[in-house]
């Protein structure tokens, strides 16, 4: 349980949340009607998934959403029972619906991602202020993707505004969105695996080439480098030791938001200032949680709080 008193502010951006809709089907046939045996709705989007997951944890965190259109008070009406505060930006357009359709005869799971209303120059600054100015000398989480309106170095800017202030910025991005937030030093990023073989430009065949590429994100001034690797674990490299978790065999029923919830793990531990053990073991065992979960549901507390004990921690 998170000690309120003793927390460090922490602040989450998330420019492009959505609705998310998942269908389970028996499988998918080209051209042809298929019936759902089970749908949901659910908020999503990185950073909104971040800050349900914090919530869920007792961790204190203000949420900074841009949202549209009748779509958009949809998803603010589902946001105001699961977010411990937001602050929204009403923009034009219409909030993004993004669908998932699990097949249970294969097992397989297909993803879409919908387009996001159109965030102008102006809008994104004084959201952004709002996100610095809650975050102070804690935490700012920044991740997600982006409206095609905006740059890519967008992220960047964001980080350098976080530790300007005195805060720790917290980087879960892809492709040339995290390259460009890599230049401005974060102090955490947290790359799965393809992620971090997309940002060098090859395969990492074995936990000591991934660890290797680590260690050159971190001569290019990133504090801690946390890349995850679905049922093999995380390994999360510090500026003093390599540290590599396992989880026990679960049921995996989606893994939609499976990493959101690691970082949302990580942040928990990093804002009480705990040690980086514990907050790689937070991390697993609030991913491993979710995936447990249909649909795109995250991890309950009870969940999380049995996985503690199960994660095993080796250093490196």
């Amino acid at each position: 349980m998170v000690d309120a008193s003793k927390q460090r502010p922490v602040a989450v951006l998330s420019l492009n949340p959505a609705v998310d809709i998942t269908y389970e089907i028996p499988r998918l046939i080209a051209d042809q009607k298929v019936h759902a045996s089970n749908s949901r709705y659910d908020p999503g989007g990185n950073g909104v998934n971040v800050g349900r997951a914090l919530k869920r944890l007792g961790v204190q965190a203000c949420t900074f959403c841009a949202v549209a259109g009748e779509i958009g008070r949809f998803l603010r009406h589902q946001l105001d029972a699961q977010l411990d505060q937001a602050c929204y930006l009403e923009v034009e357009g219409e909030t993004r619906i993004n669908g998932t359709i699990i097949e249970s005869l294969t097992g397989a799971q297909f993803e879409v991602s919908g387009v996001g209303p159109a965030v102008s120059a102006a809008q994104w600054t004084h959201l952004l202020e709002q996100f610095v100015t809650h975050c102070g000398k804690g935490l700012g989480v920044i991740t997600g993707s982006l409206q095609h309106s905006l740059p890519d170095d967008l992220y960047a800017d964001a980080v350098r505004r976080v530790q300007a202030g005195g805060g720790r910025a917290i980087v879960d991005c892809h492709d040339e969105q995290l390259r460009h937030a890599i230049g401005a030093q974060p102090f955490l990023i947290k790359p799965n695996r393809f992620e971090l073989e997309t940002l060098v430009g090859h395969s990492l065949k074995d936990l000591n080439a991934i660890v290797r590429e680590a260690h050159r994100l971190q001569e290019q001034g990133v504090s801690r480098v946390c890349v995850s690797m679905g049922a093999d674990g995380a390994v999360l490299v510090t500026p003093s030791e390599v540290l590599k978790g396992e989880a026990p065999a679960v049921p995996v029923v989606s893994t939609v938001g499976a990493g959101d919830s690691m970082v949302a793990g990580l942040v928990a531990m990093l804002a009480q200032d705990a040690s980086d053990e514990d907050a790689l073991r937070e991390g697993i065992a609030c991913s491993v949680a979710t995936v447990m979960q249909p649909g795109t549901e995250l991890c309950d507390r009870a969940t999380v709080e049995w996985l503690r004990g199960e994660i095993r921690l080796t250093s490196l």
